[in-house]
């Protein structure tokens, strides 16, 4: 079962909560070519940093959502720190259902396409708050070798190799349910260390100085399995993207 505690503790020095650096999303607002007043809803929008940093470098507005008072309050204090706390602002609430009031330019849920049960209904949740011709950004998984062997399936922590596409797959999917990809932004190695590695030396620390805490168990297992688990399974089988997408 999915603990929203253990989350915010292994996560809480990240300000991206997917496998992209800093400069790969400074690279995809870029690429964009986002426009000063474009108004970008972010659903599941953890600690903001898309929303706050673009706000910075492009002048947009936006709303993030999300549901992790941790990640809201981590989202809300960094648009204060880039000045951009006029431009952006954040609510505490479940994503999944939520439309925006008004129409906006730009729809994303970069990484938590459980909010619509999988890929397809996300894709429908978001455009529900889309201007026609307006852009979605969907982040999701994908094989990068497919796992063959029940010991690679459990490596990877999926029941079957069914659970994700390859990337023509996923990009072909897309196309299937009447959207062209208009560009994207892959993780790399390298960017995956960035995400998954620093967790560790997060979650020592706490556990260090938590020892009676009832997850410290759990954590200390973590420490003892999961860096051989990612370099064995994870890094080898799993790709990730942020995928735009225009409707047809």
């Amino acid at each position: 079962m999915f603990d929203l505690r253990l989350f915010s503790l292994r996560e809480s020095r990240h300000r991206i909560h997917n496998p992209l650096t800093e400069r790969q999303l400074a690279d995809l607002g870029r690429a964009l070519d986002l426009r000063p007043g474009t108004r970008i809803l972010d659903l599941a929008c953890g600690s903001g940093e898309l929303l706050s940093t673009w706000a910075r470098d492009h002048r947009i507005t936006g709303l993030g959502v999300d549901l992790n008072p941790d990640f809201v309050a981590h989202a809300r204090a960094r648009a204060d720190e880039l000045g951009v706390a006029g431009s952006v602002r954040f609510v505490e609430s479940d994503a999944s259902g939520y439309v925006a009031d008004e129409p906006v330019d730009v729809a994303a849920c970069v990484g938590a396409t459980w909010i619509g049960d999988g890929v397809p209904g996300t894709l429908d949740l978001l455009r529900r708050s889309l201007r026609p011709g307006g852009l979605l950004l969907v982040g999701e998984p994908y094989w990068r070798t497919v796992p063959t062997t029940a010991e690679a399936l459990a490596g990877c922590g999926v029941p079957s190799s069914d659970d994700y596409l390859t990337l023509p797959d996923l990009l072909a999917s897309f196309g299937a349910q009447g959207y062209d990809v208009v560009e994207m932004m892959c993780a790399t190695e390298d960017s995956w260390d960035r995400y998954a590695a620093p967790q560790w030396l997060t979650m020592r620390r706490w556990a260090d100085s938590h020892p009676g805490h009832e997850l410290h168990d759990q954590v200390r297992h973590l420490l003892a399995t999961e860096p051989q688990q990612y370099a064995a399974w994870t890094r080898a089988h799993f790709g990730w993207g942020v995928f735009a997408l225009m409707a047809r």
